[in-house]
């Protein structure tokens, strides 16, 4: 029997209805019956199996975490050195309770993955947030084919459609030197976690690079672990103001906003996040300039991510989740939208400046 008529008869033989399968959503999260754990959860729980280290995805609280390597870093770093944390490389698998797990490369962030489960020939998907678009110094998303798979969908409408790239960031480096030529310091508006390290990746050798602490310390927790990133220059309050005008200035949303940045050379911010897309995201907290750079799939790339699945069932978690799903059905994906507490993201800034 091929692979083909494997799937076809499974698919076949099974109802469509998650009560039933491998997932049912709760209201801690996502729980696995089976195996008697749950995936990115929002309130405490036995075993947190972790997508990646965004405050909406993994909270304080569990009794023990499963992630990916490279995010253990993050969790030790924003939520503490004595947690209870077993690691896997991607493509690697274990077995709960009859379970098998195995992650699989999210392209979102640093070591984010998709959950994998496996269970009496049964395969479901929860690929946390994703992007399909490689950036250089995360792993690339990788399609996984599954019965079941849970989607984000951020960015699920079709106004958002990402130029590539190198595209983006030569739009930034433009936007620099002409800061640079009318005596401005420019500074780029990122998360600490994903944003930051792309911008970091994307713009060495151009210029020296200047980040907040929150920064700055999530690049030593990922060096540590072996990431090879490049340099930057931690700000403190010995840095000078006309070292920093020469260079590039990071910092998270958090500060978009604050006295610190008002008080630099004459500054440029320049928020970097998918919602400058449209116009509206442009004027998004008074930002000078606004540059379409996200760790999230877009339109086109939800739909190629979610096809190479094959899943005869798509759950769509946070973003436009009712145009989406709607979408979806309309091409034969059969689709439903549930309600999740993930898609905050800017909360977890909130978090680690204070």
């Amino acid at each position: 029997m091929n692979e083909y008529d494997f799937h076809e008869k499974t698919f076949a033989s099974r109802r469509c209805c998650y009560e039933m399968a491998l997932i049912k959503f709760t209201s801690k999260g996502i729980y696995c019956k089976q195996g008697d754990f749950y995936i990115d959860p929002w309130k405490p729980v036995k075993l947190a199996v972790t997508t990646h280290g965004h405050a909406d995805h993994v909270k304080w609280g569990n009794d023990a975490y499963l992630c990916h390597e490279l995010t253990k870093p993050v969790l030790n770093q924003r939520l503490g050195q004595d947690l209870n944390i077993q690691t896997l490389a991607y493509r690697k698998e274990i077995s709960i309770n009859g379970v098998k797990i195995s992650l699989f490369p999210a392209g979102h962030v640093i070591g984010s993955a998709q959950i994998r489960l496996e269970y009496k020939g049964e395969v479901c998907v929860v690929s946390g947030d994703y992007k399909v678009e490689s950036d250089g110094i995360s792993t690339p998303f990788e399609p996984v084919k599954c019965h079941t798979f849970v989607s984000e969908s951020t960015f699920g409408l079709p106004i958002y459609k990402w130029q590539p790239q190198e595209i983006v960031l030569s739009g930034i480096k433009d936007w620099i030197a002409d800061n640079h030529d009318k005596k401005k310091t420019s500074v780029l508006v990122a998360y600490s976690l994903g944003k930051a390290q792309r911008l970091i990746h994307g713009l060495a050798g151009y210029s020296d690079i200047y980040v907040h602490n929150s920064i700055a310390n999530l690049n030593e927790g990922f060096i540590a672990a072996g990431v090879n990133l490049p340099e930057t220059i931690r700000i403190t309050a010995d840095t000078k103001k006309d070292d920093m005008q020469k260079g590039i200035v990071i910092v998270p949303p958090a500060l978009a906003e604050g006295r610190w940045i008002k008080n630099l050379s004459n500054p440029a911010t320049g928020a970097c996040s998918g919602w400058m897309q449209v116009r509206a995201g442009r004027r998004w907290r008074s930002a000078d300039a606004g540059f379409a750079l996200s760790d999230h799939a877009d339109w086109p790339g939800l739909l190629s991510a979610i096809k190479a699945t094959e899943a005869e069932k798509v759950f769509v978690t946070h973003g436009f989740t009712a145009t989406f799903s709607k979408y979806l059905n309309e091409i034969g994906i059969s689709a439903e939208e549930v309600k999740t507490q993930y898609g905050n993201e800017e909360e977890e800034e909130k978090e680690i400046i204070s």
